[in-house]
């Protein structure tokens, strides 16, 4: 039986690999690791999750990112399973344990009989065989060469990451826990900021040097992780429509504030939190004195600052088909941000994909691609749709195909949709498991 190769071991190239293998397809998963790392690495496990550790909220039926996991979950996911495994308090998010989720991830991978890891360096597309390209936005040397050289360029964007500071450091006199509207119990750590410490803190953000400077003025940041700088220089109450809203936050006298920041548990332990939506472009010695001026941070100690990137996508409608292979050679499949998918649990679902239309390439039959009635078909249209200014896109209730009859209730819209996009995948399951 002929390897299968998968190169990257991020949530994609993870997602791909084990797909494939549960199927019975001999895998060979390529990836540097641990010789070496990207300048956004450094856990030696696959799988690991560079920005926030959260995959965002689990509802189904009011959250899109909720819907695309549960139709992974349906399907086997392995990604939705480790993040269900090492879930952390987050309210009605779900956030994990990064250094558990890479271990169990690890663990899956190299325990599972039909996947073998080598450490190496790809440095070029394959000419004949079957593949998955899932080297993720940060594909670099050789191999990125070749991907520019033969899809006749790239695209890209910037993306951040947010401060991590030790629980034992925050000032808790000045804090309290829970999540918004009396959901979530202590999930959350709420930092808050009266008027005219909400106003000091935005100027001196405003004011701060940042670590890099040009480029970013041309409008290639993701509005998604967005830089917490860039976001409050649209405005004074930006940030308090934003990441810092007080709306449904009240302290144990019931008091309300003008603006206040959450942080959200990095690991088990709660041990580390995270500066929820503070992604910085600003330079170390800066994140640490800007952001110690809110109140309860004002004596954090650090555990990690806040970096940007530039992430590389391809012009994928123009290069790849719907079930994600590249038109021009049928048996490379593309997975990961890099297809411009955007988001964790959107590169996984790529992969997952991957794994399922190439499974059955294999065995020679044609692909089935998910309608866009789901979140996985919809994703799928938008990086093979006719699309003059492609950019990447995260789940959206917006992307899914509307409703026959019109609903004008969101919230009740939002449910039809979820459970026609539920119905529908109870029904692909039967189709691809064929």
């Amino acid at each position: 039986m002929t390897k299968i190769k998968v190169v990257g071991a991020g949530l994609a190239g993870c997602e791909a690999a084990y797909c494939l293998a549960c199927r019975g397809h001999l895998v060979e998963l390529v990836d540097i690791k641990p010789a070496r790392f990207t300048p956004a690495h450094s856990n030696k496990d696959f799988g690991e999750l560079v920005c926030s550790n959260s995959l965002k909220g689990n509802d189904a039926f009011s959250n899109a990112c909720g819907l695309l996991k549960e139709e992974m979950r349906a399907l086997g996911s392995l990604i939705i399973e480790a993040a269900d495994a090492t879930r952390v308090p987050a309210g009605g998010a779900l956030a994990v344990d990064r250094e558990l989720f890479a271990r169990y991830i690890t663990k899956k991978i190299t325990s599972h009989p039909n996947i073998s890891v080598v450490c190496r360096e790809e440095e070029s597309l394959p000419s004949e065989g079957r593949c998955v390209i899932a080297t993720g936005p940060l594909t670099c040397g050789a191999l990125a060469e070749d991907i520019r050289a033969k899809l006749g360029g790239d695209l890209h964007f910037y993306d951040a990451s947010a401060p991590i500071v030790s629980r034992e450091s925050i000032d808790m006199t000045r804090a309290f826990t829970g999540d918004r509207y009396g959901r979530g119990g202590d999930d959350y750590i709420n930092c808050p900021l009266e008027r005219e410490e909400y106003e000091l803190f935005v100027r001196e953000l405003l004011s701060a040097e940042r670590a890099v400077l040009h480029d970013f003025e041309k409008g290639e940041i993701f509005e998604g992780c967005m830089p917490v700088e860039v976001m409050a220089a649209r405005g004074a109450d930006t940030l308090r429509f934003g990441p810092f809203k007080p709306v449904g936050l009240r302290d144990a006298d019931g008091k309300k504030f003008y603006a206040v920041l959450q942080l959200r548990k990095e690991n088990a332990e709660g041990e580390a939190y995270n500066l929820v939506g503070c992604q910085t472009n600003l330079k170390f010695p800066e994140q640490k004195r800007v952001f110690s001026l809110i109140p309860a941070l004002r004596d954090a100690v650090f555990l990690r600052y806040g970096v940007m990137h530039r992430n590389t996508y391809i012009n994928s409608p123009r290069h790849l088909n719907a079930d994600f292979s590249l038109k021009s050679n049928p048996g490379i499949f593309f997975a990961g941000q890099m297809t411009g998918v955007e988001g964790y649990v959107e590169s996984a679902a790529s992969g997952l994909l991957c794994g399922m239309h190439l499974a059955r390439k294999v065995r020679g039959m044609e692909p089935v691609i998910p309608e866009n009635v789901c979140m996985l078909g919809a994703l799928s249209a938008h990086i093979s749709g006719v699309n003059q200014n492609f950019t990447p896109m995260n789940a959206n209730f917006g992307i899914l195909r509307a409703p026959e009859e019109r609903i004008r209730d969101k919230k009740a819209r939002y449910e039809y949709l979820a459970r026609r996009s539920l119905a529908y995948i109870a029904g692909y399951k039967h189709i691809i498991e064929q």
